[in-house]
């Protein structure tokens, strides 16, 4: 499970250090995609096959369908953590969250994200204002 806000810079070569208490659970190689909110999702192998068969199992026959997988496949590489435990960012994903050097990056149950430090403070100063509202919607979920 992950857990936990962490503050870290891009390098000038692209990499991103990938913090040490997410980077036994994530594994040495885990998957990286465009995530909601322009932030990126990072995934365990194990995580991303179980993700992957869910979304076979959505109706081709479906225009959102389509459109998500889409979204989501096209974006997704494999990644590999250096002994460092860095993570080269690819090109697209760094264009697609707005990434330049400061970064957040936070544990989320079954995966991480990576947030600029920009995005990651107007979300979360946004979210902050309504929480009670999305914690009283959260009931329906029995949570």
């Amino acid at each position: 499970m992950f857990k936990g806000e962490f503050h870290h810079n891009i390098d000038a070569k692209g990499r991103l250090i990938i913090p040490a208490k997410l980077r036994e659970p994530l594994g040495e190689w885990f998957v990286l995609t465009r995530g909601l909110d322009e932030c990126l999702f990072g995934y365990p192998m194990e995580e991303w096959k179980v993700l992957e068969e869910k979304m076979k199992a959505l109706p081709l026959t479906k225009k959102d369908a389509r459109a998500f997988t889409r979204f989501f496949f096209s974006g997704a590489c494999d990644c590999e953590l250096d002994k460092q435990g860095r993570v080269n960012l690819p090109a697209n994903l760094l264009k697609y969250a707005q990434l330049q050097k400061e970064c957040v990056i936070i544990g989320v149950s079954n995966r991480i994200e990576i947030w600029s430090k920009s995005k990651w403070e107007e979300y979360f100063a946004q979210s902050e204002e309504s929480f009670s509202e999305i914690a009283e919607n959260m009931i329906d979920f029995d949570i």
